[in-house]
């Protein structure tokens, strides 16, 4: 007999169907090792499930203006704005860990807001590319997005907006590379579909590069914006490829 995957999971873990589903959807619930990634798909009934535990978003500066966050990958970008009762001045995909932003004043938001819009905000992240990436490649192909009822999607096309992304490898392990993604433009999904276009695909992008792991390995790193300079250590996830990845910056 096979039942819908968030059903069982209610089950065993003795919660209600939403909060089961809502385990699926970001990307916590696995079973015999591998990610379950539809909460509707049918599995056998006597399927086991393991869990990954969330991680509490940190807290990397404050000051009567502004609040940096390191976000865990899997956290919801607006449950910031209620939880630390500040406004988001930019978002990250629910599977992106690292820097996000929330201002506490409306005048220095809409300041900041304007700083994005001119271009004038330095971003860098840093991911896990399938394959080995040998030189530094900086791809210029504009980006469509298309919202529809299962969110956003975006792809390369000649009618799209600009978008400008440099690659810079950093280490190669086996056949994946620690790479620095530093953009000048912010369009949706960007990184992901840039790196998809050049055939090294984010590890775990399961929309735009089609390969599974345990969570997507893109991890928003830095942000320069005014006078202000953030950073984001990476965590302890992106050793699993056997990169040397504590307290190293970049």
């Amino acid at each position: 007999m096979q039942e819908k995957a968030y059903k069982l999971l209610a089950l065993q873990e003795n919660i209600s169907n939403r909060e089961a589903k809502d385990l699926i959807d970001r990307g916590l619930v696995f079973s015999h090792g591998k990610k379950v990634v539809v909460a509707r798909a049918l599995m056998s009934e006597k399927a086991k499930f393991s869990l990954v535990k969330t991680k509490k978003p940190k807290v990397l500066f404050e000051d009567e203006k502004i609040l940096a966050i390191n976000k865990p990958y899997s956290y919801i970008s607006e449950e910031l704005e209620s939880e630390f009762g500040a406004k988001l001045l930019n978002r990250l995909d629910k599977e992106t860990s690292g820097l996000i932003l929330l201002c506490k004043d409306e005048d220095f938001r809409q300041i900041c807001i304007g700083e994005f819009k001119k271009q004038r905000v330095y971003k860098s992240y840093i991911a896990v590319l399938d394959g080995v990436l040998a030189e530094e490649l900086v791809v210029n192909e504009p980006i469509r997005t298309i919202k529809g009822k299962n969110g956003a999607f975006s792809k390369i096309s000649k009618d799209g907006q600009s978008a400008l992304s440099t690659i810079s490898p950093l280490m190669i392990q086996g056949k994946k590379t620690l790479a620095k993604i530093c953009i000048q433009t912010g369009r949706t999904h960007q990184i992901r579909v840039h790196t998809a276009f050049i055939k090294h695909p984010i590890m775990g992008d399961e929309k735009y590069g089609k390969n599974s792991a345990d969570r997507m390995y893109l991890h928003s790193y830095e942000l320069k914006i005014l006078h202000y300079e953030f950073k984001a250590s990476l965590d302890e996830s992106f050793a699993k490829f056997g990169f040397e990845v504590k307290n190293l910056e970049f």
